[in-house]
């Protein structure tokens, strides 16, 4: 690891202002340090300064109180699961945080660390492999190992988001909260995350630089709301997703009202397909709509050369997330 200044501010234009000083090198932001501590370890990122978020008062608040959940970037995961608001009204939240590798982890890992995590490519994590990710001319997954890459939204670069709180996020209508110089921006959460066909091939998301997220918005449930997070992996325990969906419906009088559904660890974004949310919409949740919509969901996926068994997994973690909501 390369040696590095560590500094803790108490505000957040401190902080901000501690990443903008180009003058003192370059800069990262800690959260959980899940995920920052690895890159370093790897020499992945090496940043001259790390900027320490936890001495910042207020950003690990969580408040359900006004309707809508407030999650500050710093909450941890095993708070967000275990809050009993949480897991009575955004469900899929909390299930999805459950999820995430081990308690250990999810005790030190943070809302934020988790929706701004880095690639788990075997490519982008080896550290002598100089890809199309890291600045190089080629994405070695396309034509290597790629049975953990995308099969949809995949080119020039075939990385898979590793969040697993962000596909529940979308499916439950999420906005994120961003922080600079230039103040606050804030958007939905499905618009924080780019294609690598779409910007800047080295970056996932559209932070700039010395840019911080500071808040989750999920907004209050409609009446009827259900929603779930199915995640299928290799081993039971501390492992990412193969495929995973983040679901959420509203019913009225038996049938469908509204519909979002979102698919994690398929693409290189938390992958929203509309076009499968209008496949329900006005539809009792049956096991034909749910085969119709994941029929839908999958519609132009394009694997490569390992990874085709996505198809039929995803599909059937589609369908098992609907009926999961229809009981």
């Amino acid at each position: 690891m390369k040696s590095f200044r560590l500094v803790n501010p108490t505000t957040l234009d401190e902080a901000i202002d501690f990443a903008s000083d180009r003058a003192a090198g370059s800069s990262k932001f800690l959260a959980g340090g899940q995920d920052l501590l690895t890159e370093m370890k790897e020499h992945l990122s090496g940043p001259d300064r790390v900027v320490n978020l936890k001495s910042i008062p207020g950003l690990d608040a969580l408040d359900s109180s006004g309707g809508s959940l407030r999650i500050g970037a710093l909450t941890t995961l095993s708070r967000i699961e275990r809050d009993a608001a949480v897991r009575a009204h955004w469900t899929a939240l909390a299930e999805a945080a459950h999820s995430v590798a081990s308690p250990q982890i999810r005790t030190c890992g943070t809302i934020g660390g988790n929706l701004c995590q880095r690639p788990r490519c075997w490519y982008y994590r080896l550290e002598e492999a100089n890809c199309l990710k890291k600045g190089g001319t080629e994405c070695f997954s396309y034509g290597g190992l790629n049975k953990y890459n995308a099969i949809l939204g995949g080119g020039p670069t075939y990385i898979v988001h590793p969040s697993d709180l962000a596909p529940a996020l979308v499916a439950l209508g999420a906005e994120i909260v961003l922080r600079s110089k230039s103040g606050e921006r804030r958007m939905p959460l499905e618009k924080f995350y780019v294609l690598p066909a779409d910007g800047d091939v080295t970056k996932e998301t559209v932070l700039a630089d010395g840019e911080i997220v500071t808040e989750i918005v999920v907004p209050k449930p409609a009446a009827g709301t259900r929603s779930t997070y199915v995640k299928f992996k290799e081993r039971e325990s501390y492992d990412f997703a193969l495929s995973a969906v983040g679901a959420s419906v509203v019913l009225e009088g038996g049938k469908v009202a509204a519909a979002r559904l979102c698919l994690g660890a398929v693409a290189p974004v938390p992958w929203r397909v509309e076009r499968a949310e209008k496949v329900l919409v006005g539809r009792v949740l049956d096991e034909t709509a749910a085969r119709e919509a994941a029929n839908e969901a999958l519609r132009g996926a394009e694997p490569l050369s390992q990874n085709a068994y996505k198809v039929p997994l995803t599909k059937t973690l589609v369908e098992r997330a609907l009926l999961a909501l229809a009981r």
